[in-house]
């Protein structure tokens, strides 16, 4: 999920937006679906073939063809897990020479040539894959400047696009998530996971012209079937496609989620073997209720580190915008940070599972040690992510979350009388709490707490910690990871809620075409006789240059006090909302915000400020009928009732 901090993406210049346009212009030519429903046949002519009629009418009508079409996506997704898994653990083992099976993060030893070479290495050759991106999309548009807009994810194609992720952009993720992490970038593969397991699906409900509810619903099994398969953990996932990708939780995308979830893991099983997160708490003593005393004050603290995380990763990239470096070098130099780094503890490498194991259980590990490892995994982070590896935190802040929490379990018992529970226990707390302030989904962690322990009563303090690390950065800093990415580059959604719907439902769809100007110094009398009372409500006004000058009341325009200046009056001086306009490419909720503060129940619709040519007309109750049309059908698509 790491993207580019820079400005928001200029409109329509990636293939995911031309392809909206494609399906605008699909949907204008044919008209509106049997029902009204938004069909989504982008992802279909992208590939040049559609399933046959029937078959998609099935699938459309069908819930039960919706849970098969999930779990199909899961396996999928299994499979794609299981490969890139084993794809970057053969990297680890070949640039690091690694014994087979070892992981990364809990060598004991590291030859440090390696450790220096690779990551600069991988930040080479991700360098080098920048510059590719960027000549083949200037060359297929010359005259462009600048970078190309960064790859939607599946967090935003389900908020703004209705589902839709390219296919092409996604496999460029995994490319550019495997070198990261394979040369020892202190990354996640949760982006290359989710974004190809999401886009699968989503092109697999473009074959079957899935409607914009069912096919985000897909795209959100992609995403749970990608996190469940990676952590051994189908509640998870689900919980995280809920939380995360489809941004709510009905009962009819539950089947499908939580199918695609278990489908998921049970292929990576089958592939991989021994889950890697299996956590063993041995005897824990019985949790009281004054012991969520301090998981919540260590929920409050996660919260504390998780946003400074956040801010450093930003902080790193405006650094290096400032400081001029080509975006192209700038992996590179982060490569080389990162291996320095390694050289203090290979913990800090890669994404941290081995170090997560090495560090939940050993009962020597000193406070000095343990803080100088979350020092050393939290600036490695930070700089693999700021320095533009492509990759997460979502796999980094546990191992992060955990060490915090451990270093939390050692130092209170000399602040509090009561804290009898074993560092484990808060290591465990502190791995829910992190992840829920960066990653954001308290229940996605409290799930992921309880399928890898097993432990219930645990599970509660992690949900404990969980919601107070939620709570924490909701209320002070109001983004997590993901949604912070999108503020930074400009976006205003805060999560995989529905809003694109908003966006697609503009001003110039709703505006009306059929209107006539008047010139504003055209005598009132002329304009009475040429508009009676009944004939319009309403005239525009223009200026010699065609501008727009305001508009006019037919009403007010035959108003009998007018009578005797009748003969001196001119159209403008009864015109209206001189300064209040619409632009076209305004959405429905903009315009009515517009219409409130102008206390206006019509205005006029012009091309652009600067020139001021009228397009258009449009009025309040029809923009507002609209809407709520617009939004009780996403309302009727979230509980199934469509």
């Amino acid at each position: 999920m790491a993207m580019s901090g820079s400005a928001a993406r200029p409109v329509a210049e990636s293939g995911l937006e031309r392809a909206e346009v494609g399906l605008r212009q699909d949907r204008l030519a044919r008209g509106p679906g049997p029902r009204g429903d938004d069909v989504a046949p982008a992802a279909a002519s992208a590939t040049g073939w559609r399933a046959p009629e029937s078959l998609r009418a099935v699938v459309r009508g069908s819930e039960l063809a919706l849970l098969g079409l999930g779990a199909f996506v899961g396996a999928l997704a299994g499979v794609l897990v299981a490969g890139i898994g084993a794809l970057t653990q053969i990297s680890h083992e070949i640039l690091f020479s690694l014994e087979r099976g070892e992981r990364l993060s809990s060598a004991m030893r590291l030859d440090p040539i390696n450790v220096l070479v690779a990551p600069v290495g991988g930040g080479c050759l991700l360098g080098l894959l920048i510059l590719a991106v960027r000549y083949r999309w200037r060359r297929a548009k010359p005259g462009r400047t600048g970078n190309p807009p960064p790859p939607v994810d599946p967090i935003e194609a389900n908020a703004l696009h209705g589902g839709r992720l390219s296919l092409r952009e996604s496999v460029l993720v995994v490319v550019q998530n495997v070198v990261s992490n394979g040369s020892g970038a202190s990354v996640g593969l949760e982006a290359a996971y989710t974004q190809i397991s999401s886009a699968l699906a989503s092109k697999l409900g473009g074959v079957f012209e899935a409607r914009r509810g069912d096919l985000r619903v897909l795209v959100g099994c992609g995403a749970a079937a990608a996190i469940a398969a990676a952590f051994n953990a189908p509640l998870t996932g689900a919980f995280y496609a809920f939380e995360h990708v489809i941004g709510t939780y009905a009962a009819a995308s539950l089947a499908p989620v939580v199918g695609a979830a278990l489908a998921g893991t049970l292929v990576t099983r089958a592939l991989v073997g021994q889950p890697i997160y299996v956590i063993s708490m041995g005897a824990i003593p019985p949790v009281h209720a004054i012991d969520y005393l301090p998981a919540l004050a260590l929920g409050m603290l996660c919260a504390a580190f998780g946003i400074g995380v956040m801010q450093a990763v930003s902080g790193v990239e405006t650094a290096l915008r400032r400081a001029k470096l080509p975006t192209s070098a700038r992996p590179a130099l982060g490569g080389l940070l990162v291996g320095c780094v390694g050289l203090v503890t290979p913990q800090a490498l890669s994404a941290g599972h081995g170090a997560l194991h090495l560090n939940l259980n050993d009962a020597e590990t000193t406070v000095a040690i343990i803080a100088a490892v979350l020092a050393a995994k939290t600036v490695a982070s930070v700089v693999s992510l700021g320095s533009g590896f492509r990759g997460g935190l979502f796999f980094a802040s546990p191992c992060l979350g955990a060490l915090l929490g451990k270093l939390f379990a050692l130092l209170v018992p000399a602040l509090t009388p009561f804290a009898a529970l074993p560092p484990v226990t808060y290591a465990l707390v502190g791995m829910s709490a992190l992840a829920a302030a960066i990653v954001g989904g308290p229940l996605t962690m409290t799930f992921l707490a309880l399928e890898v322990t097993g432990d219930l009563p645990i599970s509660a303090l992690a949900l404990a910690g969980a919601l107070a690390s939620s709570v924490t950065v909701r209320k002070t800093f109001g983004y997590s990871f993901a949604t912070w990415r999108f503020h930074l580059r400009g976006e205003s959604i805060r999560g995989a809620a529905d809003v694109g719907w908003i966006r697609n439902l503009t001003v110039g769809q709703l505006m009306r075409r059929d209107l006539r100007t008047v010139r504003d110094d055209t005598p009132l009398a002329a304009l009475r006789r040429d508009f009676p009372l009944g004939s319009t409500q309403r005239v525009i006004l223009v200026d010699e240059r065609d501008r727009y000058a305001g508009l006019v009341s037919v009403a007010e325009a035959h108003d009998r006090t007018l009578e005797e200046k009748l003969s001196t009056l001119k159209a403008r001086d009864l015109a209206r909302f001189r300064t209040s306009v619409l632009l076209p490419s305004m959405n429905a909720k903009e315009a009515a915000g517009l219409f409130e503060s102008a206390e206006a129940e019509a205005l006029a619709v012009v091309d652009g400020r600067e020139t001021g040519r009228v397009i258009g007309l449009l009025t309040e109750s029809y923009t507002l009928r609209r809407y709520s049309e617009e939004l009780d059908l996403r309302r009727r698509e979230i509980v199934g009732e469509t």
